[in-house]
């Protein structure tokens, strides 16, 4: 049974688990659709940014460094203090670095857009669904002529419509400025 079809036997089940598979099948396409450099950057950046890579760098400096001290006699040096070459090499791995790792970064932000984005448009329509709901539970009420509650006012406000662009005004005229 492939991971597709045990993901659907399972969506079937619960809707948690429809969910899940969901997701999990959005990011999945989401490191499909990489470019080849975003691939390579990412390889890299997991690499790069491991225990291992800390050692191997650490032994290649300090290797470097005793042997241009000339503290192993049976190796000549080949880069004498002030370790110009070394200077070189490590000021260009970190140019190099800083533009993979941007690489993987930029990537990074517009897959969180992408996911705000969704995020946003499931919150509107759950809001949505539940002023239909809140709705349909007043006109119950009413015809069941239920007495007044002194909730009623904000069951009514809540009923309406959210303007998001007035209250994306509001928050923006009311949280902290940069």
């Amino acid at each position: 049974m492939s991971k597709r079809e045990a993901a659907q036997k399972h969506s079937d089940a619960q809707p948690a688990l429809k969910n899940i598979s969901s997701i999990s099948q959005l990011e999945h396409q989401a490191l499909e659709t990489r470019s080849l450099a975003e691939t390579i950057s990412d390889a890299l950046t997991k690499a790069i940014g491991s225990f291992p890579s800390i050692v191997l760098h650490a032994g290649f400096f300090l290797a470097w460094i005793i042997i241009n001290l000339e503290w192993v006699r049976a190796v000549p040096p080949f880069d004498p203090f002030p370790f110009g070459v070394l200077t070189l090499i490590v000021s260009t791995e970190g140019v190099l670095l800083a533009i993979i790792i941007l690489i993987s970064q930029n990537r990074m932000i517009r897959q969180a857009d992408r996911r705000a984005h969704l995020d946003l448009q499931i919150n509107l329509l759950a809001e949505q669904e539940a002023s239909l709901i809140l709705h349909q539970v007043r006109r119950i009420a009413e015809r069941m002529q239920l007495p007044p509650d002194e909730r009623d006012r904000e069951a009514a406000l809540l009923t309406e419509n959210t303007d998001v662009d007035k209250v994306m005004h509001v928050l923006e005229e009311q949280l902290p400025k940069e």
